[in-house]
């Protein structure tokens, strides 16, 4: 069974739906990081685990689900918990790691409709996936937020950040150690209705991931 790490906050309009379209063999962890909107409940009623994670912030709700996973299958799974992301997809990612072909894969996304990535998010985005580019030499062009890796290989990152910068720092430790590191694309759809993106939904949410990531650059 593979683990799936569902970062969450305030998405219980997204989950039902999400959680339905799990795909067989993969297993949903909802690292609930202070919902009002009974996330949490729903995420129980559709036969998830939720882990409540005391610390605000988009990497300490990761690193709380990867303790949480199952070390035995070895390989987990991290994808927003907003809709946007097909978990038909997962297996995409998973297998190559399994079949130990790669050693991270990555979503890089890929818009199905013009509101799916508002035009101030792709530009941050696209700034720090070139300076990885520039400073790693490893072809990413997207700070996944959809990605799988081996639970025990992301744990021994050691990595510090527990906010926004978390997949930043994982891309750049990743490429420090040298492991091998693949892009896939991912159909990128509006969130669910009734959500509302901590990052991308506002141009406030989008400077503070941005003020993040730069600080781990400057590390």
């Amino acid at each position: 069974m593979t683990d799936v790490v569902l970062p969450c906050l305030n998405e219980a309009a997204a989950l039902p739906d999400l959680l339905a379209r799990m795909p067989a063999g993969y297993r949903a962890i909802v690292a609930d990081n202070g919902s009002t909107d009974g996330s949490r409940e729903v995420a129980r009623s559709f036969g998830a685990r939720v882990v409540t994670v005391e610390q605000r912030g988009y990497g300490a709700a990761v690193h709380a689900g990867l303790l949480a996973a199952d070390p035995a299958d070895g390989v987990v799974c991290v994808m927003d918990a907003d809709g946007s992301f097909d978990p038909a997809q997962l297996p995409r990612l998973a297998d190559p790691v399994r079949a130990g072909h790669v050693d991270l894969a990555c979503g890089r996304r890929r818009p199905t409709g013009s509101g799916a990535w508002p035009l101030h998010a792709r530009l941050g985005n696209a700034v720090l996936a070139r300076r990885i580019r520039r400073e790693t030499g490893v072809a990413v062009h997207d700070i996944a937020p959809i990605r799988a890796a081996r639970r025990d290989a992301l744990l021994g990152l050691g990595l510090r950040d527990r906010r926004f910068g978390y997949p930043l720092e994982l891309l750049l430790a990743a490429a420090r150690d040298g492991w091998r590191i693949a892009e896939l694309d991912v159909a990128y759809h509006p969130r669910a209705a009734g959500t509302r993106s901590k990052v991308t939904g506002t141009v406030r949410g989008t400077l503070r991931a941005v003020a993040d990531m730069r600080a781990v650059l400057a590390r």
